[in-house]
């Protein structure tokens, strides 16, 4: 994937609260604001169906724009939001996955069992991100192995909920 994977190329409103986006790199998605315009205020604008129709790319390809300067969304964060709703894995839950953990990337590279640059492009939303690649930053979150024994007793949900609470 090019540096560019976060360049939009086109914007298309749709009916519903929809929009269809293109990116830099050839790929299209179809995002449903429904729930993010119900759920956030600063978006409640775009309730006005006139207005929501309006988006345009904004500046560089790097927002979708209803209001210049006023009401915008980041390229990245609606391929973020485009990737989890067709049901993959999007390049945020790794970014706050590290930040939850307080792991480097070197750390976090060797308690996943991959290499360093390829967690940095999973990270960056340069590679998709493989359902088995999140199950092992879930799995380490659970057991939180010290060293590089892997742990004898695997938490139950019960007891995994409560050093969670």
């Amino acid at each position: 994937m090019s540096k560019d994977h976060f360049q939009l190329t086109w914007v298309e409103p749709l009916t519903e609260y929809k929009l269809r986006l293109r990116y830099a790199d050839g790929q299209s998605f179809e995002v449903d604001f429904n729930a993010w315009i119900t759920e956030t205020e600063a978006l409640s604008p775009l309730k006005d169906r006139d207005l929501f129709a309006q988006a345009k790319i904004g500046f560089a390809g790097l927002t979708v724009d209803w209001i210049e300067d006023e009401l915008d969304l980041a390229a990245d964060n609606l391929r973020n939001l485009a990737v989890e709703q067709s049901g993959g894995i999007g390049h945020e839950r790794i970014r706050h996955w590290l930040h939850d953990t307080g792991l480097t990337l070197a750390q976090a590279a060797e308690a996943v069992g991959i290499s360093r640059r390829m967690l940095i492009y999973y990270r960056d939303g340069e590679k998709p991100i493989p359902r088995a690649i999140w199950l092992a930053c879930l799995g380490w979150e659970a057991v939180r192995p010290t060293g590089s024994t892997l742990p004898q007793h695997i938490p139950s949900a019960k007891e995994y909920a409560a050093l969670h609470a």
